[in-house]
Order: structure tokens, then C-alpha cells, then sequence
């Protein structure tokens, strides 16, 4: 058997495993969601993440190793994401990794779970994805990076409020959509026109700064389907066309957004490869239009598979980077929910 890794995600609310061996290969992968959980609050609950992590953790874990026939002896490390993430979700994880590293006397190893995004985009490819700018999107983080390597990167820009995946889930709900929205929000918009309502593109012909703002965006759709002063309003009152008119548009404005402010920091730096990760860049017609604009300014794009986008644990593969040199963590390390923007 050849040296592998068993790897924890529990950030926000998926509980993942995966065991992944040295080379890269997926030995191992187990996912359990939780979208029953949250879909009656339109939104995910910490509190209820953190609960229904602590009933599946284990056996989340249990079924990865299983579909490996990896032994304990096999195993040269214990990875978790430990930043950023929800507080309650983050400990779940990390305590699980702990108790095992403790029972099985494995090292320990803390990974950013945005970092790890980035580094999924090098996932079963040969040749290095670094130097790039890396460029993560999901309901948490809209954020720019510039990646010298795995383990160099240090912050850009980023939302300085609403990330895209927010802003996509919050406009699914005022569009009466189910949840998760912003999958929801991408089908319709496939039946609307998306040159039909001039959403603004906030700070995108700002040249000075690269960040995103995403709130008026979404103020101006609230705008668009209730009126201004009006506190309540019935989405499905609309006619279909008119919904999915609105949802295109939308969706047009963020992804012209995401794809021009990423331009714009790929010259910046100079940096000609780009590397997105996060639940967004698995939207398809967001992958299509940043592809035709890298290809125009003959850019490196490396986005990461559709099912290594949404949180998983494969990604943990990052943490043979650290342990190639030799960084291995102790039983003392804690959870750092907030949003580093360094490694």
C-alpha cells in the first residue's frame, strides 16, 4: 500500500473524508450533505451544522477509510481544515482529528480550506498549476490571491460585503426559488435574457481597487421585483418570463463582475494563469464566459472540477505540501474561523 493521508472537511455543512495517497489518487472519498437540514430556513443554520456534523463525522470518516482498504499503518498523517469556517462546524472536524492522531499516534495536520481551493485546481494534473493568481468564489468568500506556490500566497482583494455565493442564495430567495438558491437561480436564468435588465456592476470600472461589492447589487434586484418602500412581496406574482428575465440579468452582472476584476488582476501582477475554485465556479455559464475571456488575453485558466468546487475533503490533498517540508502541527492547534489572507 502506498503512503497515504486521510483527510477532514467540516467548515460549514458538509462533513467530508477522503483518503489520497502521495501521488495524488483518490483512495477513498465519503460526502454527507445536509441540505434537508437548512432548506426550511432558506439558509445554513451554525448551529445546526455543528449537531449534524457530531452525528456523521465518524461515520463519514469510517466509510473513506473502508472504500480505501487503507490500514492505520498506512496512513502518514491526519489532515482537517481548520480556517476559515463556522466556529461550531471547524471544532467538530478538528476534535474528530485529534482523537484520532491521539488513538492511532498519527501527526496532525491544520489546512486553510481557501488555500486548499486553489490548490484543487492542480488536482490530476502533472505539471504545476503555481505561479497564479488564484481566485476563490463561494457563499463565503469572493477573494483574490496571489500563489507563488502552495505554500506562498498571500491576499489580494476581495467582497467588502456580500460574497457572489451569498448574494446568489439571497436573490434565489426574494425570487420565491428553492434552496440551495444559487443552482436554483442558474436553471432559470437559462430560460431569461440576460441583457434585458441594467443591473449595475458594482466597482467593476473602478481600476484603482480590485475588490467586489455585491449588497447594492442585490438591493437594486430587491428593487426590481418589489418596488421601492414595500416590505413584503410575492415573487411568484410575476410572470415566468419576468422571473427568469430577472435571474439572467443577475447573474450576468456578477459574472461580469468576477470575470473582469480577475482580468484585471492577472495583468496587475503579471501572472498569465488563473485558478478558481468555490461552489460558484461550478456555474456553468460563469466557466464558459471567464474561459472565452482567458483565451482572448491568452491567460493559463485552470478552473477545478465541478465536484471538487463544492467543499469537499480531497482538496485536504494540500497537506502533503506541508508535509513535504516537514510542517506537521501539534495537538494544540485550534480552529481560526475568520478569514486569513495568508497561509
Amino acid at each position: 500500500m502506498t503512503r497515504c493521508l486521510l483527510a477532514i472537511e467540516s467548515t460549514c455543512d458538509e462533513t467530508a473524508a477522503a483518503v489520497i495517497s502521495e501521488d495524488g489518487q483518490i483512495l477513498g472519498e465519503c460526502i454527507a450533505t445536509q441540505t434537508e437540514l437548512h432548506e426550511r430556513f432558506q439558509g445554513v443554520v451554525p448551529e445546526i451544522a455543528a449537531r449534524a456534523h457530531l452525528d456523521r463525522i465518524l461515520p463519514v470518516i469510517d466509510s473513506a477509510l473502508r472504500q480505501s482498504n487503507a490500514s492505520i499503518d498506512d496512513l502518514t498523517a491526519i489532515a482537517v481544515a481548520t480556517h476559515p469556517g463556522l466556529p461550531g462546524s471547524l471544532l467538530v472536524g478538528l476534535s474528530a482529528a485529534k482523537g484520532l492522531a491521539l488513538a492511532w499516534r498519527k501527526p496532525i495536520v491544520g489546512i486553510n480550506h481557501v488555500q486548499a481551493h486553489i490548490y484543487a485546481c492542480g488536482m490530476g494534473r502533472q505539471e504545476s498549476v503555481f505561479p497564479c493568481i488564484g481566485f476563490v468564489i463561494s457563499g463565503g468568500h469572493t477573494s483574490l490571491y496571489h500563489c507563488i506556490s502552495p505554500m506562498d500566497w498571500t491576499y489580494i482583494a476581495g467582497t467588502i460585503d456580500d460574497a457572489a455565493g451569498e448574494a446568489f442564495d439571497k436573490v434565489a430567495v426574494m425570487l420565491g426559488l428553492p434552496f440551495p438558491g444559487g443552482p436554483a437561480l442558474s436553471i432559470l436564468a437559462e430560460k431569461g435574457d440576460s441583457n434585458s435588465i441594467p443591473f449595475p456592476r458594482p466597482l467593476l470600472d473602478d481600476k484603482t481597487r480590485l475588490d467586489f461589492s455585491f449588497s447594492g447589487l442585490k438591493t437594486a434586484v430587491r428593487y426590481r421585483i418589489a418596488g421601492t418602500g414595500k416590505q413584503s412581496w410575492n415573487a411568484l406574482a410575476l410572470t415566468p418570463q419576468l422571473r427568469a428575465d430577472i435571474a439572467a440579468s443577475f447573474q450576468q452582472a456578477i459574472i461580469d463582475c468576477l470575470v473582469g476584476k480577475s482580468m484585471q488582476a492577472v495583468k496587475k501582477f503579471g501572472v498569465k494563469r488563473l485558478c478558481v475554485g468555490g461552489g460558484v465556479a461550478a456555474n456553468r455559464e460563469f466557466r464558459r464566459q471567464l474561459t472565452l475571456a482567458c483565451e482572448r488575453s491568452t491567460i493559463e485558466l485552470h478552473i477545478a472540477a465541478p465536484e471538487l468546487c463544492t467543499d469537499n475533503a480531497v482538496m485536504g490533498a494540500l497537506a502533503w505540501e506541508k508535509i513535504k517540508m516537514g510542517q506537521f502541527d501539534t495537538l494544540e492547534l485550534d480552529a481560526k474561523p475568520g478569514l486569513l489572507r495568508k497561509g
